[in-house]
């Protein structure tokens, strides 16, 4: 069964899970599939705050626009309403599962999801962005591209 809610978290949801969230719209709407829901969420995020300009950039680069893009707190109910939710580290892994501990088959780091052993090279981890310059962000960004466009091949979008 593929899933037809998935959640991308991190820390502030004004970075790496917008990227995240942003991209796979794309894949999937230029796919044609529409069955599946893509939201983001930060588990430690201020409600309302904007994406970073760094974000938006990288985004607006690949022809994505986050700039009506505001952060939420990741909530147990969010987390209940997703059939896969997607971390950037393994912190946010272990705040997802605490605050809704039935949970925890479902969450997975982005970069080794479906992917075996050995596949991912140096840390499964996907640091964060903020605050560094746009260099900072765009390998962030091309890790986030490699991760996601596996998610998105695992859900039947032919990505190149």
């Amino acid at each position: 069964m593929s899933p037809k809610r998935i959640l991308f978290v991190c820390t502030g949801n004004s970075c790496r899970s917008v990227m995240a969230e942003g991209l796979l719209k794309q894949l999937l709407a230029r796919a044609g599939i529409e069955a599946v829901q893509v939201e983001s969420a930060g588990v430690f995020a201020i409600d309302g705050m904007g994406a970073t300009r760094e974000t938006q950039r990288v985004l607006q680069d690949i022809g994505v626009d986050c700039a009506g893009h505001r952060a939420r707190v990741l909530t147990a109910e969010m987390v209940r309403a997703a059939d896969l939710v997607l971390v950037m580290e393994p912190f946010q892994a272990e705040e997802v599962i605490r605050r809704e501990p039935p949970a925890a088959g479902k969450v997975h780091l982005l970069r080794p999801f479906g992917r075996s052993p050995g596949e991912v090279e140096g840390p499964p981890g996907i640091p964060d962005p903020i605050g560094k310059p746009l260099e900072v962000y765009e390998v962030c960004f091309a890790e986030i591209r490699e991760a996601v466009e596996h998610v998105a091949k695992s859900l039947g979008v032919h990505t190149g």
